[in-house]
């Protein structure tokens, strides 16, 4: 079943809003979006990394009957003798995970039991193997086990009928387990988003293409198209399209029935060739976002026949940045996921900075030996090498900041946001 299409409106601020704060851009991202993707049955083999569609509901308790948690010997705990050591007749038999025992156990016997059987009638309690000694038939303990010691009580994790694992959820492989052992053999999962990548540019070239010196190859595309696929969704390539209107429509045009969403980057401002945001404004919906965020401010979003396209800035840094704080978000929710929060933490800062007020800044860092978030060498945001000798971003707030060395920071580890590294 195919959900309904974006609202017209999805990306219209409110009027009177220019420079956009990150949160309130955020905020904005989060009740415009909704879920674009259909969904149905896959086997559970297949649902790992998908999303859940709708609430995965068990069909089997677990554990489904009451069992032992340990070997040892099992015997109706009301039928003990008030002594300081108990002793017990075994009765013939046994029971095992895989040949449970059919009988009954008679009152003031024990039986031996081994780890995962099931508790046969008449057994409610288990002793230890190691706490009891055994002579002939007969087992001896010390007092002091409590009522239903060593066992599990059926469905005690969950009972058929609960929902064991709720919409919009990502799938792991913990999860794979929990719905195996609820009796689910399909799970109901979301299409995978599909996200068309498009550089933009005369400037751009492919890599693996001649180059002359006034251009340089396309950095945005591989990483735009691995960070999608890192994330689940399935990438698709659009190619590169030079400063030419007519075949950026055209490919605008042949994407948006293959696609999702569409991911630009380049041409997203205001200037003479700037064509992504000229065509998008004539026939797209266009709402340019100017959002105070260092590395970025330029964020063109629109729909091509009704299918979400995202503008960003030409400048790999910042594309960069903008796909984690924005893009991100805005697929998960997409794609059938909760919209997920920046995952991060506190740590001393390895570096001093004197920060002016207006905008949220991202920098390029890793950890260090000694705990510390350690900020690459520079800010230009052309230093593409700062992107791969991060592990992360310190994300510095809004207001004026003087920071030293020491000085509490908030780290952004890559894989807060679903990439490794």
């Amino acid at each position: 079943m195919k959900p309904p299409p974006l609202k017209n409106n999805c990306f219209a601020m409110p009027p009177g809003v220019d420079w956009k704060p990150v949160d309130a851009a955020l905020d904005r991202l989060r009740d415009g979006l909704s879920v674009v993707v259909g969904s149905g049955d896959v086997p559970l083999a297949q649902a790992g990394g998908r999303v859940l569609g709708a609430d995965a509901v068990a069909l089997r308790s677990n554990p489904p009957y009451a069992n032992s948690a340990v070997d040892g010997f099992g015997f109706s705990f009301a039928h003990l003798r008030d002594s300081e050591i108990v002793e017990l007749p075994l009765c013939a038999g046994r029971a095992a995970a895989g040949a449970p025992f059919t009988g009954a156990v008679p009152a003031g016997c024990a039986i031996r039991i081994l780890t995962g059987a099931a508790l046969p009638e008449g057994v409610d309690t288990v002793v230890l193997e190691e706490d009891t000694t055994q002579e002939g038939e007969r087992i001896a303990f010390r007092r002091g086990l409590k009522k239903g010691a060593n066992s599990r009580k059926a469905g005690e994790d969950f009972s058929a009928g609960d929902v064991i694992l709720a919409k919009g959820r990502k799938l792991g492989s913990p999860d794979l387990a929990l719905a195996a052992a609820a009796g689910l053999s399909v799970l109901p999962v979301c299409d995978r988003l599909r996200v068309g990548v498009l550089s933009t540019g005369e400037e751009i070239v492919p890599v693996g293409a001649p180059v002359a010196g006034h251009q340089i190859f396309d950095a945005n595309r591989p990483m735009l198209l691995d960070m999608i696929r890192q994330w689940g969704f399935e990438p698709v390539d659009l190619g590169h399209v030079g400063d030419d209107r007519g075949l950026l429509r055209r490919t605008l045009n042949s994407a948006a029935p293959r696609v999702d969403a569409i991911l630009t980057s380049g041409g997203a401002s205001a200037g003479d060739e700037d064509h992504v945001s000229a065509i998008l404004a004539a026939e797209g919906n266009l709402q340019t976002w100017r959002i105070a965020v260092k590395p970025g401010r330029p964020l063109a979003l629109a729909l091509w026949q009704g299918v979400p396209v995202f503008g960003l800035p030409g400048n790999p840094v910042a594309a960069f940045v903008c796909t984690l704080v924005f893009g991100y978000p805005a697929f998960c929710r997409m794609s059938g996921q909760d919209w997920p929060e920046r995952r991060g933490f506190d740590v001393p800062a390895g570096f001093t900075k004197s920060k002016k007020a207006g905008r949220r800044e991202f920098l390029r860092a890793r950890i260090n030996r000694d705990g510390q978030a350690e900020a690459f060498k520079s800010e230009g945001s052309g230093r593409i090498s700062g992107l791969s000798w991060a592990t992360g971003l310190v994300e510095l707030p809004d207001t004026e900041a003087e920071i030293s060395v020491g000085d509490p920071v908030r780290f952004l580890p890559y894989s807060g946001f679903g990439l490794s590294g």
